[in-house]
Parts: C-alpha cells; structure tokens; sequence
C-alpha cells in the first residue's frame, strides 16, 4: 500500500469501513485515516492536515460526494489525529465534528494545540499542516457512553484517557469495529507486531493499561489503528500490548537511574532504534525521542504523587 492509497477493512464484517495511507511524515504505512460508508457517511481521524486532498480523493473514489459526510471524528485532537478536521470540515459542509469535551476548544481555538505540538515533535513540524479553527456551532461535544447516530450504523464512545486526556475509541457493535486512536499502541504491519507510543506531557501508564483493559471487555473482531490500518483482533494481541507498554516504561526508567542525564536517556533509544529499516532513519529516532521525552515526564508526575 502506497501513499494515498485507499483499500477496504477486509478483517471480519467491515467491508463499508475503507482505510488510507495520509503519508504522514512521507513516511508509508503510518498514518492511517479510515472512511465508513454508511447512510450516513462518517470520517474517523483526519491525519495532521498536509495531505487532506487525498481523503477527498478516496471520498470520490468510493462513491461519496462530501456534502452527504454526516460526522468526522477524530479519536483525540493530538494533531496526527485531528490536523486535518479543519479542512474537511470545510470540504464536508453538511458534516459535524465529534470529539470528546476535554478537546474541542482546541479544534475552535488551536493556537494552544499548535504550541504544545511543536514541542511534543520538535523539526517534525515541517510535516505540519497549519490546522484551521472549526466553528464551534459545528462541534459536537462527546462523553463516554455517547454515541453518533450514522442512520443503519451507530458508534458507541468509550473515554479512554491514558495516551491523551481527550481520547476516546468508538465502537460499531454492528461491524464489530473499534476505531482505537493510539489507545492499543502502534501496528506496524511490516513487523506485525505493536509498538508503544507514549507521548509529551499526558502519557499515563496506568491509566494506559485501563483503556486497554477496557478495550479487551468489548472483545471487537477488528480493530482500526491510527498507525497503522485494521488488524484481526485478539486476546493475545492486547495482552502483548500491556506487556510492552510495562517494559517500555521499565527500561526508560532503568535507563534513567544508570545515566542520571535525561538528554543521554533520549539519545540512548535513538541510537538503539530498530524501527530504521520501517520508517526511515528520521522518522524513527524523532518516534523514539518523542516516546522516551513522554515516559520521562509521566515518571516526574508520578514522583511528585
């Protein structure tokens, strides 16, 4: 699957749910922004903005005209998420924009969110997009156990706050689909494995470890993750997941008491990164600066607790 490309889900009942390489940070294979056909069609995840055309090109391809796109939903407004929800709202006019309460001024106003990613990602902010506000008569605000009405379909949103405090996953009970954001980690399917993402300045680990536990109780068939695409789901797979959320954290905090210097904590993963030969050499030492800088933080909070 190349940049751009759209497919459909072909995991289990969800052969109405498409996915598509938005080509984030030029890298193949890590964003990921999911379109359901539904009667009444819905956007989930918008990528960081900079290739928003191609979701109108797959919109096109699959046979919906924007002004019938009822909902775009992103998972949490983390900019590789959200970026573009400006855009395609402008582009879906009949649409609203779903997000949980804790996010939405910052799809009004995004001042603030731009300012806290440049220093979550530092140089990748080239990459960026300059997201554009949403008028907040078009944002629907969501808690946990809302649901977006999509006409045959509808999506259940479970509040799962340890990657970010406004993320939530939605739930299609009746494709058996769960649109999990970065709540279940990151799939990378050259390795078909998942790595953890543990971001600036709201990872939490316990929490983390709950939304996966709770995703585990809604047992999905198929889960869509924002980086990247859908994955036959299982016990097994999310179990995996705790387990390398646990030693991630484990081994940046061994690291820490060894070397007593956050800087050299960081370059440390860099160096070691095994995710080159996946997503270039770039993008994977920025994916682990990112991620150490995110456990660091979360093990201050803790200490201060």
């Amino acid at each position: 699957m190349a940049i751009g490309d759209y497919s459909p889900v072909e995991t289990g009942d969800s052969d109405d749910y498409y996915y598509l390489d938005t080509g984030m940070y030029d890298v193949e294979r890590y964003g990921t922004v999911y379109l359901l056909d539904a009667e009444r069609p819905a956007i989930l995840d918008t990528g960081i903005g900079t290739n928003y055309e191609f979701v109108l090109e797959a919109l096109e391809g699959i046979g919906i005209d924007p002004e019938e796109v009822a909902a775009i939903a992103p998972t949490h407004v983390h900019l590789d998420h959200a970026g573009g929800a400006g855009y395609l709202a402008e582009a879906c006019p009949n649409a609203d924009v779903y997000v949980h309460r804790i996010g939405a001024p910052h799809l009004v106003d995004p001042s603030r969110l731009v300012e806290g990613t440049k220093r979550a990602v530092e140089d990748q902010w080239e990459y960026y997009a300059e997201p554009r506000p949403i008028d907040a008569e078009r944002i629907v605000e969501l808690e946990d156990a809302d649901a977006i009405d999509l006409g045959d379909r509808t999506l259940e949103v479970h509040h799962a706050p340890g990657h970010a405090p406004h993320q939530v996953v939605y739930y299609d009970p009746e494709a058996d689909v769960l649109t999990a954001g970065d709540a279940a980690g990151i799939w990378v399917p050259d390795l078909e494995g998942v790595r953890q993402t543990s971001p600036p300045s709201n990872f939490d680990l316990e929490q983390c470890l709950e939304d996966v536990d709770a995703i585990r109780e809604i047992d999905p068939e198929t889960i869509l993750f924002g980086h990247f695409g859908p994955v036959a789901a299982s016990d097994d797979l999310l179990v995996e997941y705790k387990d390398v959320l646990a030693d991630w954290v484990d081994a940046v905090e061994t690291k820490r008491a060894e070397l007593e210097d956050d800087e050299a904590v960081i370059e440390h993963f860099e160096d070691e990164t095994e995710m080159a030969k996946v997503w270039g050499e770039r993008k994977a030492r920025a994916e682990e600066r990112l991620n150490v800088r995110g456990v660091l933080a979360y093990l201050d909070h803790r200490e201060e607790e």
